[in-house]
């Protein structure tokens, strides 16, 4: 097999060197193959206050001949996923908010991109008959997919990471809620 391109080895390294808030854990995934000649992944979990469970995977993928609609060699894809309740799932506003929080962390995080699109979905499903689980569950989930303008990528994924956390509901780095105490 040819040796990875130095700039796709370069981006590679930039996301293996992001050091997320200690609640959310990023570790090397298997990335999809077809899409482009060279690609990697990253899956990221965390648990929020009151236990909300959150995951997530970010694929790097690069052409060194580009690809239509990419805008460039490189694509980073984003998948989000985390459980909310059932009175913000039916928020009409939740789509805007969960937009807003990838594109503040992208901007907070000092990240330059290109062609952003994707889409904020919420969902809910009641399970019936013998299937095990609660018997209704919320979802929120966030496609998103963007060209970077640099092979500087750490601050793509402090902003993957920082969206993460967004959606599960931390507070910022630093901030402490309300009845939480150090060492909790």
């Amino acid at each position: 097999m040819t040796e990875a391109p130095e700039e796709f080895r370069t981006a590679v390294a930039a996301l293996r060197s992001v050091c997320p808030r200690p609640e959310v854990t990023l570790e090397p995934i298997r990335a999809p193959r077809r899409l482009a000649p060279w690609a990697f992944a990253v899956g990221a979990e965390t648990t929020g206050p009151g236990d909300v469970p959150a995951s997530g995977r970010l694929v790097l993928l690069h052409d060194p001949c580009g690809q239509e609609g990419w805008d460039g060699a490189f694509r980073i894809v984003v998948y989000l996923r985390a459980e909310v309740d059932a009175d913000l799932a039916g928020d009409p506003s939740l789509a805007a908010v969960g937009w807003s929080w990838l594109t503040d962390a992208l901007e907070t995080s000092g990240a330059g991109w290109t062609a952003l699109g994707g889409t904020v979905t919420a969902t809910s499903s009641t399970r019936f008959g013998d299937i095990d689980g609660p018997s209704r569950s919320d979802d929120v989930e966030l496609r998103a997919s963007w060209s970077p303008t640099s092979t500087e990528l750490r601050p793509h994924g402090e902003a993957f990471a920082q969206t993460l956390g967004s959606f599960v509901g931390l507070p910022p780095v630093g901030v402490t809620l309300f009845g939480q105490r150090r060492g909790e």
